[in-house]
């Protein structure tokens, strides 16, 4: 199995989500998606494939997010698309595709259903502990 995560590294989430799939032993190809983001259909695809919403992959906390007026409930999906294309840093992370699909590393478990059972537990840079299936 292969997996392709777009990753920040100043991200614990993002750490640890990698870090988890390293442990269920699957090759990974890392993305900086800050260096190098995906194109706006290609983030398109990432969240529909994740079953969210366009608002659901926006980290709406980040003071850039609230700068930019993007918590505004009448912006468009395609305003936020815009936004996340223009502005990598918005992007919620990481996203996580493998051949069972696509999920949101947030939490870092979220992406269990697509990885291969673990080999074991799996501690994350908190000491909490995530146990194989």
């Amino acid at each position: 199995m292969h997996a392709t995560i777009y990753h920040n590294p100043r991200c614990s989430s993002s750490r640890n989500t990698l870090a988890l799939i390293r442990h269920a032993g699957i090759e990974t190809e890392v993305v900086d998606y800050l260096r190098h983001p995906p194109g706006r259909d290609q983030l398109a695809a990432l969240i529909r494939e994740a079953g969210l919403g366009v608002r659901a992959a926006i980290r709406a906390g980040d003071a850039k997010c609230a700068a930019l007026g993007l918590g505004d409930p009448t912006l468009s999906d395609d305003a936020l698309l815009d936004a996340m294309v223009s502005e990598p840093i918005l992007m919620n992370r990481p996203f996580v595709r493998t051949g069972l699909g696509v999920r949101l590393g947030r939490p870092p478990e979220a992406v269990l259903d697509i990885l291969p059972p673990l080999p074991g537990p799996f501690t994350k840079e908190n000491g909490e502990v995530v146990a194989p299936k």
